[in-house]
């Protein structure tokens, strides 16, 4: 355990109920945990998506999402909206404005 992981433990309790992380994502976390540091309430659902790709590329590199935000379908980009919420949700408990 680093300290990224009390970060990625907080931003996984930040999300809502119905939210599903994927299986084994503790890696995925831990670059959310990366984004809380260095964007702190300002992280964007490009900035998950961004993080979620580069996670996804060593766990299916095929992935029909591997593909720049802006290119993604509304249905598509609103799973990234929990986890922009949660991180900021978690920025916001630590009293974190990007970059502090």
């Amino acid at each position: 355990m680093t300290y990224l992981d009390p970060l990625a433990n907080l931003i996984r309790s930040c999300l809502p109920p119905d939210a599903e992380p994927p299986a084994d994502s503790d890696d995925l976390f831990r670059m959310y945990a990366v984004l809380l540091k260095a964007k702190g309430e300002q992280v964007t659902d490009e900035d998950v998506h961004d993080a979620w790709s580069a996670w996804m590329q060593s766990v299916d590199s095929t992935h029909e999402a591997l593909v720049p935000f802006q290119e993604l379908d509304p249905k598509t980009r609103a799973f990234d909206a929990p986890y922009a919420r949660a991180i900021r949700a978690a920025a916001k408990s630590m009293g974190r404005s990007a970059g502090t």
